[in-house]
């Protein structure tokens, strides 16, 4: 997890919309096509045996090769990295080793989000399978905060610790690394946070990250879950490289899966190893902790394929749920214990958290809302007339404020910061949008935060709550610099133009092959043009609609028709007055209804706008 706090905030707030949330004003869509590769996706389709939209999909994914098209669509674990390519992993593994023939407890110091959390199940039970003993320590979000502490470091040493590593943190703890080499600690850090060209790096007997200078690991973009799979790996299979290979690291994948798909990292070449791999060994959940869960979150993967959007809304929300409200360290608990009922009571208390994690956002994002309509009606509008929005509340959780913030964004199209004052602190959260690098503005702002962080589209910090007004100020002016030439716009990315008429349920079996979807490796939105309502569109919940449509070429050989679901489109609809027999072109996404009644092969409308004779000629393209 980043300083910023991001863990899945963004994810989470991508969620299908709530029917009792309302329904606001949208910003401009704007469609931007993918430029097409007609003569490499046939080629490939060719040579692959390929559907020619799943050879495009491929082909703007870089993947040009029959060859590599095998490997992306079928992964082994074959396919995955030797670990000893890491730089300092033959140091960390012998120290680590070494802690286990001696019988030194090792502390593990994780991160409170899906990734930190999942990252020390993998390097506990690979210490206590191979005997050793481990402590650990997940820091408290509110009293803690992000991040390695010396306090804890000091407390474990007196109580006989020599060796602690670090999992999804410790790139930024130079005086926690001092402080451990001042006690006489072996520090290991394991992270996978990026670092800037030309920074230092803390002391430490090693550090695991391939971002590092010099490390020449192949894959850059692990989450600190994976990068802790490596380290794992590499003491396994010391003692027994077949059995590891075979059984041990299957196994473990499962949980690397869920920190991967959590974490937003890209979904490309080893993590989607990891993570489809990992999905395929969730069907078969042998943990209690992991049943548990599953039962929690009413998933049966024995009768479901699970899928990286069950994973990233239905599993990683409840785990997040006790960093961002509780104690994250019960997530560990879960995961390592073998009582059934112990087990269930924790998969329950992390199902309550969520739903007040859901709660508590709901509140605030209300009085967010009415701030932001509020506004709307003043003649000289001050959100409005922003290009960059700060909004504060007193006690709004801090668990929360990074989703809101990619609430505001959904809104709005603006970059935006959602900020909690409490007892004189300020604590800030924020997200931007395609083209903002959200990171500088704030470093712009330096001088007014005792503590900041993040990266390009999230951020996070605290400051004394009497500089919240300077730092309005500045960013707004920073933003009027930067963005004056934007306009306020939701990018629709399209990835290939697909009529209603192909599809077919062989096309959808291909393109679940794309599968697990997520960052780096983006779930397909495609456009049919010239579509036809066969019948008047129906509103449900006042919110959604209901559409039949029909290619419009090909009415006149049939008169099959495909249902379409539009979440939160009802006044964009009733707006371009659509009627049955209109025309429309439509951008979608394919779905497979599993219910008893309705259920098939459906499209889930991403945009609709009246069709155009010339609209095929003013895309935009990528």
């Amino acid at each position: 997890m980043s300083a910023a706090g991001s863990d899945l905030a963004g994810a989470e707030a991508r969620q299908r919309p709530d029917p009792k949330r309302p329904n606001p004003k949208r910003p401009i869509q704007r469609w931007v096509l993918a430029q097409p590769h007609p003569e490499a996706a046939e080629s490939l389709a060719k040579a692959a045996r390929l559907p020619h939209v799943l050879a495009e999909l491929l082909v703007s994914r870089g993947i040009t090769e029959a060859g590599q098209a095998f490997a992306f669509l079928n992964p082994e674990l074959a396919h995955l990295h030797d670990p000893q390519l890491m730089l300092g992993m033959a140091e960390a593994a012998t120290r680590l080793e070494q802690a286990i023939s001696l019988g030194q407890p090792v502390l593990l110091y994780g991160d409170y989000d899906v990734d930190g959390t999942t990252a020390v199940v993998l390097l506990k039970t690979a210490i206590e399978m191979l005997g050793g003993t481990v402590r650990f320590h997940v820091p408290h979000r509110l009293r803690e905060g992000y991040g390695l502490q010396s306090s804890v470091l000091e407390t474990a040493y007196a109580e006989g610790v020599r060796l602690v590593i670090t999992v999804d943190t410790g790139m930024r703890a130079f005086a926690e690394a001092e402080t451990a080499r001042r006690l006489g600690l072996d520090l290991i850090i394991t992270d996978h946070h990026l670092l800037e060209a030309g920074d230092a790096v803390p002391h430490a007997l090693a550090i695991l990250n391939p971002n590092q200078p010099g490390c020449g690991y192949p894959e850059k973009s692990l989450c600190g879950a994976a990068i802790a799979l490596k380290l794992a790996q590499a003491v396994l299979e010391r003692r027994d490289p077949v059995r590891t290979r075979e059984k041990t690291l299957p196994s473990f994948l499962k949980m690397a899966a869920i920190a991967t798909i959590a974490d937003a990292v890209p979904l490309c070449g080893e993590n989607r190893v990891i993570a489809t791999l990992g999905l395929r060994e969730l069907r078969h959940p042998a943990g209690t902790g992991l049943r548990a869960l599953f039962a929690a979150a009413a998933l049966d993967p024995s009768t479901k394929q699970l899928t990286g959007f069950d994973i990233a809304f239905r599993i990683a929300p409840r785990i997040n749920a006790a960093g961002r409200m509780d104690v994250a360290s019960e997530v560990i608990e879960l995961f390592s214990t073998r009582d059934a009922a112990r087990a269930s009571q924790l998969a329950a208390k992390l199902e309550r958290l969520n739903r007040e994690r859901r709660d508590t956002e709901a509140v605030a994002l209300a009085a967010i809302q009415a701030r932001l309509a509020a506004d709307a009606e003043l003649a000289e509008p001050e959100l409005g007339a922003a290009r960059l929005l700060v909004i504060d509340g007193d006690g709004w959780h801090r668990g929360v404020i990074g989703i809101l913030a990619s609430r505001v964004v959904e809104r709005t199209a603006k970059p935006a910061i959602v900020v909690s004052v409490e007892d004189g602190v300020a604590h800030g959260s924020g997200r931007s949008v395609d083209g903002f690098q959200l990171l500088n503005a704030v470093e712009s702002c330096a001088d007014l935060f005792t503590r900041f962080g993040g990266h390009a589209f999230a951020v996070g910090f605290a400051m004394p709550a009497e500089n919240l007004p300077a730092l309005k100020l500045r960013l707004r002016a920073y933003a009027e610099e930067h963005l004056a030439a934007r306009e306020p716009e939701h990018l629709l990315r399209i990835h290939a133009e697909l009529p209603l008429d192909r599809i077919t349920p062989v096309l959808a079996g291909w393109l679940r092959k794309l599968e697990p979807l997520g960052h780096g490796n983006p779930e397909p939105i495609f456009v049919a043009r010239r579509v036809r309502l066969v019948t008047a569109p129906r509103v449900m919940k006042e919110r959604h609609i209901r559409l039949e449509l029909a290619q419009e070429s090909a009415l006149a050989a049939s008169s099959a028709s495909m249902r379409a679901v539009g979440w939160d489109l009802a006044g964009h609809v009733a707006a371009l007055r659509l009627a049955q027999g209109s025309l429309v072109d439509v951008a979608y996404r394919i779905r497979e209804n599993d219910h008893p009644q309705y259920g098939g092969l459906e499209v889930e409308i991403a945009g609709i706008r009246l069709y155009e004779e010339d609209s095929e000629h003013s895309q935009a393209h990528d």
